[in-house]
């Protein structure tokens, strides 16, 4: 049972190994294929001390008699300097296409997980910090991967080996070999894990939060210009990159001592060796060859200690580097299908709330209690209220970005909870307050609801959101890329390609929210146009908080509190003396008229 941090997860190496050891069972023939040529070329290392040695006893020796053996003994070094070179190049191509299948499969993942996680999980984390877990996590899986297969296994088999050789010859020159290197792996490992990782550990903490300030300053850039902060922003960063200075250089000075420490550990192992050497050789227990394969297998011994050290550091390195992308994997999805969840099919579109419960976590009070409310099919209904009052929440549980606490939400009689999430969001299309549109083409985000929908179907839905005019001015038409988030394009320009959008999804149910607020009265116009047109059969919630789009709804429902205190249609809501829609109304006529004094 693997041992766990304060926080109750796996402690970072048996978490970070398991996880890679399960990426690598996926494919075993390829690993299996690695392990063997790392062997093989690690053995005929092995083996070359032994030859070195004889051929230096032949030297020694009688000429004529010695030189058969002294060709026999080169013969077989280039023999096993030529396994060597072979298995070597065998191994490096093998773990070639291992760690790039491997790397794929992680960042591939880690992107479906990221794009399952729940609304408050990416409104709590910065785009950028987030990149910055998985590009990370994904190159120190390669130098993980590396640092196991083509550098501590034969390391391990070189030291197992080669004590086992020299005890053969001499039990005392194995028992000091081993316990020198049982030392030296030892000091390094503890070093390694109790002292450098947990440094490690922090400096990579401060390294994600450079992504996120990053990110953060450059998508809000137009902000940024517009109240000349550019100085300001300067120093934040500043202050950041000042205290990952200070976590790196104690990173980096730990490491430092770490090394240092591991070099006199082989500095006392190599007087011990090349002494007992000496000793064996003035008993006459050794000749000149022997020493030679002794001298020979230590400095085999020596270099693959001495990357022992650096193979521990990267290995903990890596383990620290990845140790943010291996959590992410372990973290559940804010709001799962459930199992057996079957594919959601809308025919009429009837929504019904049926004694729902609901509080965002970490709130006592719940925003929603037993609520109950049926929007019939084709129903137009427009949510209005005071911020906080629960709109917005309402059309995210109908979407189902949030599970409700009791109760159910149903369409057509179907509880969406028992419905894929794919598939119910199928049904629903939404035109957001600030449409978000990808880096990609004009006519890919049209499309992006029905990605085979041909150019005349593109075409045809930019026509009904009265974006097809526009979009013919651009020198690209719709092969036009649009900027990060649309940011070429403007506010209203941006509502009438999400209103193309829906329009190109059909979907049965059409949420707006928000979707004519802060527009000149120009791009207001032709959206309001577009937008009556795409309500047209369609079960349709309009968010709004400016009263005039909601005029024309079936059904007004005011919001306070989670609760509906009023409901009916725009007239019949004005007439209510003392009512709640009719203060609302009242109040924004009288902003109005104070703007146009103005």
């Amino acid at each position: 049972m693997s041992r766990q941090t304060q926080t109750g997860r796996p402690e970072p190496f048996r978490a970070v190994l398991g996880f890679t050891f399960r990426h690598w069972a996926r494919a075993p023939s390829r690993v299996a294929s690695v392990v063997v040529t790392v062997m093989v070329a690690t053995a005929a290392d092995l083996f070359m001390p032994l030859y070195a040695g004889r051929l230096v006893d032949a030297v020694a020796g009688e000429r004529t008699a010695g030189l058969a053996i002294a060709l026999h003994a080169l013969g077989v070094m280039i023999a096993l300097g030529a396994v060597t070179v072979l298995a070597r190049h065998l191994s490096f191509i093998g773990i070639t296409g291992m760690t790039l299948r491997t790397m794929s499969d992680v960042a591939q993942e880690a992107f479906a997980r990221l794009q399952r996680f729940s609304t408050d999980w990416h409104a709590n984390n910065f785009a950028g910090s987030t990149v910055r877990k998985i590009t990370r996590g994904m190159w120190a899986l390669d130098l993980l991967t590396d640092t196991v297969l083509i550098a501590l296994l034969p390391s391990l088999i070189v030291l197992v080996g080669t004590t086992m050789l020299l005890a053969w010859h001499w039990p005392v020159m194995g028992a000091v070999v081993l316990a020198g290197a049982l030392l030296y792996v030892g000091v390094t490992v503890a070093l390694s894990l109790n002292y450098v990782a947990p440094a490690a550990r922090l400096a990579n903490s401060w390294d994600t939060r450079i992504g996120g300030a990053l990110a953060d300053a450059i998508s809000c850039n137009p902000v940024v210009k517009a109240y000349g902060a550019e100085l300001r922003e300067d120093s934040r960063l500043s202050g950041v990159l000042a205290k990952w200075s200070l976590r790196t250089r104690r990173n980096w000075v730990r490491g430092t001592t770490s090394g240092t420490a591991q070099q006199l550990v082989l500095l006392v192992m190599r007087g011990s060796v090349v002494g007992l050497a000496i000793w064996l050789w003035a008993s006459g227990q050794a000749s000149p060859g022997d020493i030679a394969f002794v001298l020979t297998s230590y400095s085999v011994v020596h270099g693959y200690l001495r990357d022992v050290g650096q193979h521990v550091h990267n290995l903990q390195r890596s383990v620290n580097d990845m140790e943010e992308l291996v959590a992410m994997h372990g973290q559940p999805y804010g709001v799962p299908d459930a199992k057996g969840a079957t594919e959601m099919a809308v025919t009429a579109g009837e929504i019904a709330f049926e004694d729902v419960t609901f509080h965002y976590g970490g709130h006592v009070e719940p925003l929603y209690r037993d609520f109950s409310l049926t929007i019939r099919a084709g129903e137009k209904v427009g949510l209005v209220g005071r911020s906080g009052s629960g709109k917005t929440t309402f059309v995210k549980l109908v979407q189902r970005l949030y599970d409700v606490t009791q109760g159910r939400i149903a369409i057509d009689g179907v509880d969406i909870a028992s419905a894929t999430q794919a598939s119910l969001r199928g049904q629903i299309a939404i035109v957001q307050q600030e449409p978000v549109l990808f880096h990609r083409s004009l006519a890919e985000n049209i499309a992006y609801g029905r990605p085979g929908a041909s150019s005349a179907q593109i075409e045809q839905a930019a026509e009904l959101a009265n974006a097809h005019e526009f979009i013919m001015r651009l020198p690209k038409g719709y092969a036009t890329l649009v900027g990060e988030r649309g940011v070429k394009l403007s506010g209203g320009e941006r509502q009438r390609v999400a209103l193309a959008r829906a329009f190109l999804a059909d979907a049965p149910i059409l949420i707006l929210d928000e979707a004519t607020s802060s527009l000149d009265s120009e791009s207001e116009a032709l959206i309001q146009q577009a937008m009556e047109r795409l309500m047209e059969g369609r079960t349709t919630i309009v968010i709004a908080h400016r009263l005039s789009t909601v005029r024309a709804m079936d059904r007004i429902l005011v919001f306070d509190r989670g609760r509906v205190v009023e409901e009916g249609p725009h007239e019949a809501l004005l007439q209510r003396e003392n009512g709640a829609y009719r203060a609302l109304f009242e109040k924004q006529v009288s902003e109005m008229a104070k703007g146009l004094a103005v």
